[in-house]
């Protein structure tokens, strides 16, 4: 069999050296252990002896005895051996005298050190690969290297490199062909039927049902609101749900699901018969959740813009409206009460002034009928005891009732709501509210009064256009949909089918599942399940700060304690050293200048990432010129500019149909995502990165983008998008090492806080960040609590810190100066009393158990948090006030800040430079879209980074050479986001170069054109 699936590199380095094995290798393959070392020190000659420690040290590393060719071996690895010998390394040279000594050492390791040959273990490799296909969606050079690993782990001689490669496409052929059997063999004949079905075009129709079903609203109104809902019940009344899956993994049916979603109906049509149910039961069943969802998207959206915010605008606009007469009538009472105040309450002669009196004087200055008209217009402008300030765009709402009236029932019958305590009300009354709207009259007797609250009562109960003892029915359905809204935003009302939209308590690992990575979970986060002592450590860190910064003030001239508020002066900027303006000119000068495309397909060649690129099904690729294809592919999306500018119909590799067919079969999230860690591993080995950072210290910030196309992921900000217009932001999480770990699309310009830790803990690669850096609007108490108990130090940067409140846990401590600013006492009794929910919160989190954001919002209720919010609240005040006396206290602290969210931005004016075409508008219609072209941006920018700090390495390499002093400190202030030497412009051609890496630097200039990022 062909081994056509492995790529050059798997054939290269199978059984083989494939570079210089590192000193971590050198120690932990080659460094002999007592059996080892008396086995070759029991050899004759120095030869034998070294012969057989790089025997006994290659089959631990590479699972093979090179016996035929002595000359693979590395010298660093003969030395190595030598060394721990006391042997010279000029006597591996005789070691291949005698051809049968390698021989006779590698039967004597092979059965002295228990290594088996393949025969004798294929079962359980077959056993092996058979879990792995069956668990996880790996691919088959995925698999051959998990082959690979298992044998050398085990103690197994690698075979034939076409011997495993038939084993593993064997293995891999019958375990899926066994998972469709499974699927098929599950599904009733009605089902498999109207799966068949759903394949069709029906008579009239341009697209097939299924195309149909799997595509979300994009419009907001009432109509599409009617339309998604019915899509979520067609969907459901399919029965997918139903089906027992028979044990298949969750992955294995997500991956079904997404070769269903992404693949066209006549392809699916022509699947072998079990896969094809199989794929379809998947597909079917991913979107029974998609769909509860998308249609919750879509209610979120018409609630907040259209309905909401709408009737808001309108409230605001009558109110305005009404000033002037509210001025006129006021000024009439205060004329009123004036002259009533200055009236003696009884004359000289000691007799009470009377009722008469007292209107006689006041109609002398305000007419009885136009005081009682002003009168009226305060009634009507200002709210009663029942009222509040929103009484008028809860009217203004109230008229809107023909939106919502048409998908009050289908919104009920379709989806399965389910509630916390707080909510259950709230459901309970949606579920009332089909029956009311249906009656012509509604007592009040038969609504939930506790529910109608504030200017609701007046509008519900105090219509006068309704029957006294009945109420309004458009007033009190928009009433109960308000509290809809808001408890699904909070999740303390949820879809039992939906995933967004679902309950976040249940994802949280409880019972066996948490006793079983709660051990894994408090090693990983260093934490006990006991929190007394973790406790006290940060009670006495905390006391231990405020000592420490009160013992600094008096030399601090930058802080100082006002009225009770602490002042921060200004950081001026960091002085640089004499030589960085040369140097850097210099070094900047002397990048290459290169076109877009050669950029990314040498990016390419040097770090493999287009072999991230698997094809939905799971399957690897097989192109010509593959390369090429997702190269053009990835600039199209991160320019924003289409095919049309990088398809050329006398290339097979670019043609249109070339690009659509990689398009459609390899570019989405995931695997955007696995080709960005290995940008974020190559950029970690780049001798200058090391001089930026260790990757330990990151910050996350939002690029907005305009969204001009009907979508229900994007939403309104005037202060960002223009007035009435939508768009979305794209939260993204930068290292020191400049490189972007990944990101989450956010619709309209939602608090930043609520994501970042979801971007956080789904990184694409590089080491867990132990400091995040974010802009002040993204912090609050519950935030540093989340982020502290998942490992994070949060460090936002703090605009005024007037506003800071300190806290402690020690209530009669002196803090001195400081004592007016930290009044506050932390409450570790409440800490404690939920420290187990806490644990459980931050192993669910980290295990990838449930989102960040949707946790963030159950933890409060009404802007109070909940009894675990509150915990969590406390217990990030520790966090947040050892942050604000660092913050105030270290300069180099701050100025960390800075220069990381500087870097952050630089980076968004790189990405605005990249993605220019179509005015820089982002027109996608849906979230995936959406995701797929800013990851594809995101991959894009750190190919740039890469490419630069490859080139600058070089450049401040060649500098040094030639005498220039170049010093850790200067290398610290080179920029990798710079980019006039780069043409992202006209038109593109895609040239692989001669020699990645390579390209000729120019000669370094002290002035002129290429001065840096712009």
């Amino acid at each position: 069999m062909p081994v056509d699936f492995l790529s050059d590199d798997q054939v290269s380095r199978y059984g083989r050296f494939a570079a210089e094995p590192t000193p971590g290798e050198l120690e932990q393959f080659f460094r002999l252990d007592v059996p080892g070392l008396e086995a070759a020190r029991s050899k004759r000659s120095p030869a034998n002896r070294l012969g057989f420690t790089v025997l006994w040290g290659s089959v631990r590393m590479l699972g093979v005895f090179p016996t035929e060719d002595l000359a693979v071996v590395p010298a660093v690895v003969v030395r190595f051996a030598a060394e721990q010998l006391g042997v010279e390394a000029s006597e591996w040279a005789g070691y291949g005298v005698r051809k049968q000594s390698r021989y006779e050492h590698a039967w004597e390791i092979r059965d002295a050190f228990g290594y088996r040959e393949f025969g004798e273990a294929e079962q359980e490799v077959r056993a092996f690969l058979a879990a792995r296909v069956w668990a996880s969606v790996e691919g088959p050079r995925a698999l051959f290297d998990r082959a690979v690993v298992w044998l050398v782990d085990n103690r197994v001689l690698l075979p034939g490199i076409t011997t495993l490669t038939r084993l593993v496409a064997e293995t891999r052929a019958q375990e899926l062909a066994e998972l469709y059997r499974t699927l098929d063999e599950a599904v009733p004949s009605e089902l498999r039927q109207a799966m068949r079905e759903l394949l069709k075009v029906p008579p009239g129709k341009r697209v097939s049902e299924l195309e149909r079903l799997r595509t979300g609203p994009v419009r907001v109104s009432g109509t599409a609101m009617r339309e998604a809902l019915d899509r979520a019940r067609e969907v459901r009344a399919l029965g997918a749900g139903r089906v027992e899956m028979g044990g298949v993994p969750s992955a294995r049916m997500a991956a079904l699901a997404r070769y269903g979603l992404g693949s066209k109906a006549p392809t699916l049509r022509d699947l072998e018969e079990t896969r094809k149910t199989a794929t379809m039961l998947a597909t079917v069943r991913h979107l029974e959740t998609a769909s509860v969802d998308d249609a919750l998207d879509l209610l979120d959206v018409l609630m907040g813009s259209r309905l909401l915010a709408r009737a808001e605008r309108i409230g605001r606009e009558e109110k305005l409206k009404s000033l002037p007469k509210l001025k006129k009538a006021a000024g009439r009472v205060a004329k009123a009460v004036e002259v009533l105040l200055g009236t003696a309450p009884a004359t000289l002669d000691g007799e009470a002034v009377s009722v008469l009196d007292a209107w006689e004087a006041i109609e002398k200055v305000v007419p009885r009928a136009k005081l009682a008209e002003a009168l009226s217009v305060i009634a009507e402008c200002v709210p009663d005891g029942d009222g509040d300030e929103d009484a008028e765009w809860r009217a203004a709402l109230a008229s809107r009732y023909g939106t919502v009236r048409g998908f009050i029932r289908l919104l009920v019958d379709t989806v399965d709501f389910g509630a916390v305590e707080a909510g259950a009300p709230v459901v309970k009354a949606l579920k009332q509210l089909p029956h009311l709207v249906g009656q012509r009259k509604v007592a009040a007797s038969e609504v939930d009064q506790q529910l109608v609250t504030g200017s609701w009562r007046r509008l519900v109960f105090a219509n006068p256009d309704v029957e006294p003892g009945c109420v309004e029915k458009a007033a009190y359905s928009f009433c109960v949909l308000e509290h809809l809204h808001r408890a699904l935003r909070r999740r303390d009302v949820f879809a039992r089918d939906g995933d967004r939209w679902g309950d976040p308590r249940a994802k949280l690992l409880a019972g066996d599942r948490w006793e079983t990575a709660e051990p894994t979970v408090l090693t990983a986060l260093g934490l006990e399940a006991e929190p007394a002592a973790h406790l006290a450590e940060l009670a006495s860190a905390l006391h231990g700060a405020y000592h420490q910064v009160v013992a600094g003030l008096p030399t601090n001239s930058a802080v100082t304690v006002k009225d009770g508020k602490l002042q921060l002066d200004r950081l001026g900027p960091a002085p640089e050293p004499n030589l960085m303006p040369a140097f850097r000119q210099l070094a900047n000068s002397m990048l290459p200048k290169v076109d877009f495309p050669e950029l990314l397909l040498e990016v390419a060649e040097l770090t493999g990432m287009t072999t991230a690129f698997t094809h939905i099904s799971g399957a690897d690729p097989h192109m010509d010129d593959f390369e090429v294809s997702v190269c053009a592919l990835l600039l199209a999306e991160a320019c924003n500019v289409g095919l049309t500018p990088v398809a050329k119909p006398n290339v097979p590799a670019l043609t249109r149909a070339r690009l659509v067919q990689v398009d459609q079969g390899y570019l989405r999230a995931e695997t955007i995502s696995a080709a960005n860690g290995m940008l974020i591993g190559a950029q970690a080995k780049v001798d200058i990165v090391r001089a930026w950072g260790g990757g330990l210290v990151a910050s996350a910030d939002g690029v907005r983008f305009t969204v001009p196309v009907q979508t229900i992921h994007a939403g309104y900000s005037p202060l960002y998008f223009g007035l009435r217009k939508k768009g979305a932001t794209w939260l993204n999480v930068v290292n020191d090492q400049v490189m972007g770990l990944g990101g989450v699309v956010v619709p309209g310009t939602l608090r930043d806080s609520l994501f970042i830790l979801d971007a956080l803990l789904g990184r694409d690669g590089g080491p867990k960040p132990e400091t995040v850096v974010t802009d002040t609007a993204s912090y609050s108490d519950i935030v540093f609590g989340l982020f502290a108990i998942c490992g994070y130090q949060f460090s936002p940067r703090i605009a005024d810190i007037s506003d800071a409140r300190l806290w402690r846990t020690h209530a009669s401590a002196d803090y001195g100066p400081l004592q007016e600013v930290s009044r506050h006492t932390v409450r570790l009794d409440r800490v404690r009393a939920h420290w187990g929910d806490m644990l459980r919160v931050a192993g669910s989190l980290t295990l990838g158990e449930v989102r960040g954001h949707d946790l963030i919002r159950m933890l409060s209720r009404d802007g109070r948090p909940t009894g675990l919010g509150d915990a969590f609240a406390h217990y990030g005040r520790i966090f947040k006030t050892l942050h604000l006396l660092q913050f105030i206290s270290d300069d180099g602290y701050r100025r960390m800040i800075g220069k990381q969210l500087n870097i952050t931005e630089a980076r968004h004016r790189l990405a605005r430079r990249i993605f220019f075409g179509q005015r820089g508008e982002l027109r996608q219609n849906y979230r995936e879209g959406m995701e797929d072209q800013l990851g594809a941006l995101g991959l894009a920018l750190n190919a740039v980074v890469l490419w630069n700090s490859l080139y600058l390495d070089r450049a401040a390499k060649q500098l040094a050479a030639d005498g220039f002093p170049v010093t850790d400190d200067l290398l610290a202030r080179l920029s990798p986001l710079q980019f006039d030497h780069i043409n992202f412009l006209g038109r593109y051609a895609f040239f692989r170069p001669q020699e990645a890496g390579r390209r000729p630097l120019r000669e370094p200039s002290t002035g002129g054109e290429d001065d840096g990022e712009r």
